[in-house]
This record gives C-alpha cells, sequence and structure tokens, in this order.
C-alpha cells in the first residue's frame, strides 16, 4: 500500500506540473482573446467608452459595440482574471469533466477529443502489439546466436532501424505499399473492423518497427546474461531442452528492461504519432493537435494535453506495478 500511494502521488504531481506549464505558455505565448473575438481585441475599449477615440470604421457606436463583444468573451472565457486564477478555474472544470469549447469551430473539446481519441489508441495498440510480437521470438533467436553471423546481421538491422526517423520510415513504407505495389489504403477507412486495422498496419509498421528494433536490443542483452547462470546450467544438465529452458526459465526474469521501456516508450509514440497520422491521414489525436496548433486552438490543445499526460502516466504506473510484481524487491525499495 505504501509503494501505491507513493507511485499514486509522483502521478497527481506529474499531471499538475504537466498542465501548468501547457496553460502558462499557450496563456504567455498567445493572446488567447484575439483568437476568439479577432482582430477587435486590439481595441482600446477604454478610450473608446470613455468617447476619446474612435474604432477603426470611424464610427464610436460601432466601437462600443466591439468593445461589448471583447469584454463578454473576456468574462467568459476569465480572461479578466490573473493567470494562476484562471488555472485553478480550468482545473476545476476538467476534474469535472468540461474541456471547454473549441474558439474556431465552437464544438465542445470533449466531444472532439471523444472522436479522435480512439483511432490514436488503436494505433499505439497496433504499434506496441507489433513490435512485441516481433522483438520476442527475434532476440530470442539473436541470444541463442549470440555473437554469430544471425546475431551480427540482427545488430545491423536493429541500429538501422533506430537510425530512420518516423516520418522517414512513414514515406518509405507509403511509397512502396501504398503508391507503388497499392497492397494497402492510402487514406484511413473506417467503414468496419477490418478496414481500420487494415488502414493501421502501415502507420503500426511506421510506429511498432523501431520499438522492436528497442525490445530486442534490450531483451537479448538481458537473455544472454540469464543463459549463463548457474540455475541455467542445471536445468540443461538435467536433460532438459533449450525450448523449455528458454520460455519456462530464462525468459520471464529478463522482461524486466523490456517491460520498463514498454512503458516510456508511450511518450515515443505519442509523438510519433503527430507524424504518422498526418502521413497516413488518420484523424486522430494527433492530427488534431498539429491542427489545434496551426489555428490556435487552444482548449483543443490543452484537452489534448491532459487526456495525453494523464494517459501516460497512467500507463507508466500501471508498469510500476506489473514490475513490482515481477520483482518484489522494488515493493521493499519503494
Amino acid at each position: 500500500m505504501r509503494f501505491l500511494a507513493h507511485r499514486l502521488a509522483a502521478l497527481v504531481a506529474v499531471l499538475l506540473a504537466v498542465t501548468a506549464l501547457a496553460f502558462g505558455a499557450l496563456n504567455i505565448l498567445g493572446d488567447p482573446l484575439f483568437n476568439v473575438v479577432g482582430f477587435i481585441a486590439s481595441v482600446d475599449c477604454d478610450a473608446v467608452l470613455a468617447g476619446e477615440i474612435e474604432d477603426i470604421s470611424g464610427q464610436t457606436a460601432g466601437g462600443r459595440g466591439d468593445c461589448e463583444i471583447v469584454e463578454a468573451a473576456r468574462k467568459e472565457h476569465r480572461l479578466d482574471r490573473a493567470l494562476p486564477v484562471r488555472y485553478t478555474y480550468w482545473l476545476g472544470d476538467i476534474v469535472r469533466g468540461d474541456f471547454g469549447t473549441s474558439f474556431k469551430n465552437e464544438m465542445p473539446v470533449r466531444q472532439v477529443i471523444a472522436e479522435k481519441l480512439p483511432k490514436t489508441v488503436l494505433l499505439m495498440v497496433v504499434a506496441e502489439v507489433m513490435g512485441v510480437v516481433i522483438s520476442i521470438p527475434w532476440a530470442v533467436a539473436a541470444a541463442y546466436r549470440a555473437n554469430r553471423r544471425f546475431d551480427r546481421a540482427s545488430t545491423v538491422t536493429s541500429f538501422g532501424m533506430l537510425a530512420i526517423p518516423n516520418f522517414a520510415m512513414g514515406i518509405i513504407l507509403f511509397y512502396f505499399f501504398v503508391v507503388r505495389w497499392q497492397v494497402f489504403p492510402s487514406r484511413f477507412e473506417d467503414t468496419d473492423l477490418f478496414a481500420r486495422l487494415k488502414s493501421m498496419v502501415l502507420p503500426g509498421l511506421t510506429l511498432g518497427l523501431p520499438l522492436a528494433a528497442t525490445y530486442q536490443r534490450l531483451l537479448r542483452t538481458d537473455l544472454i546474461t540469464t543463459l549463463q547462470e548457474d540455475f541455467v546450467q542445471m536445468a540443461r544438465a538435467k536433460g532438459m531442452s533449450d525450448r523449455w529452458i528458454m520460455f519456462r526459465h530464462v525468459l520471464r526474469p529478463s522482461l524486466f528492461s523490456l517491460v520498463t521501456v514498454f512503458g516510456l516508450s508511450t511518450a515515443g509514440l505519442i509523438g510519433g504519432s503527430l507524424v504518422v497520422e498526418n502521413i497516413f491521414s488518420i484523424p486522430g489525436l494527433g492530427r488534431a493537435v498539429v491542427e489545434a496548433v496551426i489555428r490556435d486552438d487552444f482548449p483543443i490543445v490543452l484537452g489534448s494535453v491532459v487526456v495525453i499526460a494523464t494517459g501516460f502516466v497512467v500507463i507508466n504506473f500501471t508498469v510500476d506495478v506489473v514490475y513490482s510484481f515481477i520483482d518484489p524487491r522494488v515493493r521493499r525499495d519503494g
């Protein structure tokens, strides 16, 4: 219980820090009021209401009308409050499930996220599954043939996968499997489950191949170390087959590094999805964030940051718990 309490406290602290930084950065670097009401945000309302100047159209009445719109928007979005107060109110709305309204299309941010998030989650799940499914047998084969030709070729291949950026990997796969061979669709298809999964194969490979290379290198090293333990030599002396020894006695204690990196790789998947979703025309959360940043649509950006940060810390919290069950010493250290 003490271990879980410490991890939960750290989870809450990380969420508060991330949301505070994001909220402060977007409000300091940009002008939310300008994105709500447009160019009339620059009108000097105090001077207009006092009759000292006219608005840009040359009509004081029009200036008063503009100022009424500006003041109403300022109060509606609490822009007349200090930044810490606004953050407190915004955080309270988030806790109640109110993510605000988009500046551009006036849609509830919660609705936008609900429409986009499932596609991004599906992409991340496909990428992680591909990474694990490819890496485990690859690492086992390389560990059995350590320092031989296959192992050396695996090392070169994995380093090559890690050296290629996500956008380059995506463009290469798109060219061969979509443009040249026309095996997969060029855009995301949402007609049925099979179409969705087929549309996710290339994006999943784009993100999953670097993951597989990372997992393979870590797992191979741990497998080679475990294979040198005394209990493995004893199992071999008892006549157990190599396959039984590997999957029954060696694989589990060699998964510590893989389980840890599995959680940390979520950050890379989130960042990679921003690029991959645009390459393969996937209407997911990553693409929505890019479009919102371009349009200065702060509510969508902030709502997406909350969802992404929450998913990241929850996944890492889950990994910590799983890790503690694999190795009980972690609970004692925590």
